[in-house]
């Protein structure tokens, strides 16, 4: 007999608690918390590793994500009552002002939360990035007798999480790469928020998992703490594939309304929660921790958690006498500290596009920066995001510094968010740009979490050419400039290429989008200096007015060039112009009213804006006297010169237009 009444107490106590928030709150999911619960404390109490008292400080502690993140008064119970830093009070303050139990669970605003979860899917994408973090740290620093990368990833999903496609690309990568130390924990209810899964939901777990293969294991009875706690064991002493265990559960068990939707996102009521607690034999006030459950969770995780850290870091102080350069690395890479990068500029004369800029830029900072690794979507050949010394993450392989995320846009990045979010290393991964569309969301995600991931978006305008509409951006410029807290910089050459890579590998919580070139795009005259600081301003005077101020011409990326060539033609009519190169909107807009007075006065009205994208967004930098020579049409099937030309990206058209301001 492994459990007792007091275990049944505490599962009860799990459930009464995530109830009681919900109705103070008079919102919320009770549902999840009362099927789930059991299941929770059987890996809260008898398996996760964590150390509520150190938690982050802790690295090599075990990772649960609660994918399934409307649920969260559940994590928040379970977070209280192993002693993390939430309090009752909090738990009575769920889903209020600025108070510490948000409606989903937000990393880093809950302590001891792992991911900001909620849109389903990612969590279950999150927790494989996560659990490919820890098996390339353990090949990376482990040795013989120092196993200190060495801790599982689990997740708790519903049978939404696993409608959503991501599940589907993440799961697929996580049994190519054997993940053998990922365990997903399947809340089986047959009930989705409309009602029955049988509406909507045709899948066979078992065999979708195992076709991809996961092993599956199916827990028959949802609230049988030895048949779960079985599960788990059986689950972890399977090594070579990562494991979904099924467990069939009642949704909203207890209340009245127990297996319908009418428990899922709605609180009970008092007569509801009266009706509950009659079943559960539950006679305490509310809000109340019974003492024996409170010891019992003192006696388990917390007894567990405080001493496995004390002989990892026992283990640690040793392994840094023996191998103190990479316990060093190791540190500093937790730490996110980058050291200080040698990279190189490059001389008037010299045309590559971005993509090849960036990708040599990938390779003197992969050579300095042992915590880098990432790859592409099945696009590498084009990205360029593969580096020539490394080899590949795979099986056998951990060590391996080059990803194959293949043609899984989604699951890339929300795995990125998870790589992240573990902590050791920084990661890239991309795409053509026209594909951001596919990463939004979890891009989304990564800025709300405040976690410095790269997406390395190439191909970036009209100039794909042949491939036609399909593939050439227009509005997406506009989509990734709108979100908060996320870098969008599009270089005008090489040497804003290098400046935008240093920018990113030292961000510490801003994630950053590199929107970057298929053709070459010739070095220009004054980035070797300006470069820098330029791209770190957002925007600078890449060319200055060669006489009186007549107006200023804003440009990005490859029509720099063309702006440039502009400034030119209009000298020789006696208009001088400043061009001014805005690699980055969003850092421009962060800076001083002094800089932005400097870069465009407000006294010069006369101001046209090139980029081969949509002209949505410039209004703000050209005001209603300004022009733009933008795009705000799709694009076509040609050669991209011949495309730029019948957009209008030609000296001529520029000038005409300026002409007309």
């Amino acid at each position: 007999m492994t459990f007792d009444n007091t275990d049944q107490l505490a599962v009860n106590t799990i459930r009464t608690l995530s109830i009681e928030a919900i109705q103070a709150a008079n919102s919320g999911h009770p549902g999840l918390p009362m099927g789930a619960a059991p299941m929770a404390y059987v890996l809260w109490s008898k398996f996760l590793n964590v150390n509520p008292l150190t938690h982050r400080d802790w690295s090599n502690r075990d990772r649960f994500i609660l994918s399934a993140g409307h649920g969260s008064s559940m994590l928040y119970s379970l977070l209280h009552l192993s002693g993390y830093d939430l309090t009752i009070d909090d738990l009575k303050n769920f889903r209020q002002w600025n108070s510490k139990t948000p409606g989903h669970p937000e990393v880093d605003w809950v302590d001891g939360v792992e991911a900001t979860t909620g849109p389903l899917g990612q969590g279950i994408a999150n927790a494989v990035g996560l659990a490919m973090a820890e098996a390339h740290l353990a090949a990376t620093y482990n040795r013989p007798g120092f196993d200190i990368v060495d801790h599982y990833t689990y997740a708790l999903n519903g049978d939404g999480d696993l409608m959503e496609g991501v599940s589907q690309e993440a799961a697929s990568l996580a049994a190519q790469l054997k993940l053998g130390k990922l365990v997903l924990l399947y809340d089986s209810n047959d009930i989705s928020l409309d009602g029955p899964t049988s509406k909507s939901f045709p899948d066979n777990i078992k065999m979708r998992f195992e076709s991809y293969g996961w092993q599956h294991i199916l827990v028959k009875d949802g609230n049988d703490l030895e048949e779960i706690e079985a599960a788990i064991i059986r689950a972890k002493a399977e090594t070579d594939k990562p494991t979904i265990i099924e467990v069939k559960t009642i949704i909203g068990f207890g209340a009245e309304k127990q297996g319908t939707s009418a428990v899922h996102g709605a609180p009970l009521g008092s007569d509801g929660i009266a009706f509950a607690k009659k079943s559960y034999g539950w006679d305490y006030p509310d809000f109340t921790v019974p003492e024996e459950v409170s010891q019992r969770f003192l006696e388990t995780l917390r007894a567990r958690g405080e001493a496995m850290e004390q002989v990892w870091r026992e283990t640690f102080d040793a392994y840094a006498k023996a191998y103190p350069d990479l316990a060093k690395q190791y540190a500093d890479a937790f730490s996110n500290k980058t050291p200080e990068l040698d990279l190189p500029k490059y001389e008037l004369g010299t045309s590559v596009a971005s993509r090849v800029s960036s990708q040599e830029t990938i390779q003197k900072l992969s050579a300095q920066m042992p915590n880098l690794w990432g790859g592409s979507a099945d696009l590498s050949a084009s990205n360029n995001t593969m580096v020539k010394a490394e080899t590949d993450f795979e099986v056998g392989n951990y060590a391996g510094r080059n990803i194959w995320f293949g043609v899984r846009e989604f699951a890339m990045a929300a795995a990125m968010n998870g790589i992240a979010l573990h902590g050791g290393t920084r990661v890239y991964g991309g795409t053509f740009f026209v594909f951001s569309n596919y990463l939004l969301p979890a891009v989304r995600m990564a800025a709300l979490q405040e976690v410095p991931t790269v997406y390395v978006l190439t191909h970036d305008s009209i100039a794909v050419g042949e491939d036609g509409p399909t593939h050439e951006p227009v509005e997406q410029l506009a989509s990734v400039r709108s979100m908060p807290n996320l870098n969008v910089i599009r270089p005008a050459d090489g040497n804003e290429v290098i400046a935008a890579w240093r920018r990113a590998v030292t961000e510490t919580k801003r994630p950053t989008a590199l929107i970057l070139t298929r053709q070459n795009l010739p070095v220009l005259e004054g980035t070797a200096e300006l470069a820098e600081a330029g791209v770190n301003q957002g925007a600078y005077i890449i060319s200055k007015e060669k006489g009186e101020l007549d107006g200023i011409i804003i440009a990005t990326g490859s029509e720099v060039k063309l702006a440039l060539d502009a400034q030119a033609a209009l000298e020789k009519s006696g208009k001088f112009v400043r061009v001014v190169s805005m690699p980055a909107q969003n850092i421009f807009d962060e800076q001083s009213a002094a800089y932005k007075e400097e870069i465009l006065p407000v006294n010069v009205t006369k101001r046209l804006v090139i980029e081969a994208g949509t002209s949505f967004g410039w209004g703000k930098y050209i005001g209603l006297a300004g022009k733009t020579l933008t795009i705000d049409t799709w694009g076509a099937s040609a050669p991209g010169d011949r495309i730029f030309k019948e957009y209008g990206f030609t000296v001529e058209n520029a000038v005409k237009l300026y002409n007309e301001l």
